[in-house]
């Protein structure tokens, strides 16, 4: 089991084949951790790449797990197991996180939070229904506070408390921990927000998005007990990728 350092902040990256962003999401976190000026760490955990995820990681002070779950939850889980920080925060591969919203994040859990998440906006071109969909997820995201997996924080105590993400889930793991977090103590959606890719939105049709949608409105997130859409599709290209 990890050292746990009562003041360390400690980030933890999912990612599969994700050497083509993974590097800007490492630069935004390393500048963003000097500006709130605590001592912290990167966890890469390596799900099964093809790519040079791993290397690009390392090269990028990142201390690297490498699993074989092919699962989101898993994946969170095994960074989880090998932190040292007392604030774990899940990021995902492909999203920025400015200075302000992990200012906000660390403020929160000072005031005693025991988690909590941001708001995110998508990068490039998106298509009429991914910009409807964002629209739809803010509002219910401020309604029912709920994090986005792209970014989730909360307290090592809390995530010890409500048993990790739910690991018979490969999709909607983060509606379901910020709904435990709920119930365990205060859970804040900081008003800064995230910048992730807006890739999954370009890459597939509105009608895939929408049998998505309805399944979770039929079922709720058992719908997610097996392998859905694009989050376990073999990847397309991105049409219009970001810089």
């Amino acid at each position: 089991m990890a050292t746990v350092h009562p003041t360390m902040i400690t980030f933890i990256i999912p990612a599969h084949n994700e050497a083509r962003l993974i590097a800007q999401t490492l630069a935004s976190l390393h500048a963003a951790a000097r500006d709130v000026n605590e001592p912290y760490e990167i966890i890469v955990v390596d799900d099964a790449s093809t790519d040079t995820t791993s290397a690009v990681a390392m090269r990028h002070g990142s201390r690297v797990v490498q699993v074989n779950h092919r699962q989101i939850a898993a994946a969170r889980n095994a960074g989880a197991g090998h932190a040292q920080g007392s604030l774990l925060v899940f990021v995902d591969a492909d999203t920025k996180i400015p200075g302000a919203v992990l200012d906000a994040a660390v403020d929160a859990v000072r005031a005693g939070a025991v988690g909590g998440g941001a708001r995110a906006r998508f990068d490039g071109h998106v298509p009429l229904y991914g910009r409807a969909l964002a629209w739809l997820w803010l509002r219910l995201q401020r309604l029912f506070r709920l994090a986005s997996g792209c970014f989730i924080f909360c307290t090592r105590q809390a995530f010890q408390a409500v048993g990790g993400f739910d690991e018979t889930l490969y999709a909607a793991e983060d509606v379901v921990m910020s709904r435990r977090l709920q119930h365990l103590g205060k859970f804040v959606i900081v008003q800064e927000m995230v910048v992730t890719s807006g890739r999954a939105v370009r890459s597939h049709s509105g009608l895939e998005a929408l049998r998505l949608l309805a399944g979770f409105i039929l079922h709720g997130p058992g719908f997610f007990k097996t392998r859905h859409g694009p989050w376990y599709d073999q990847r397309r290209d991105d049409p219009d990728p970001a810089p």
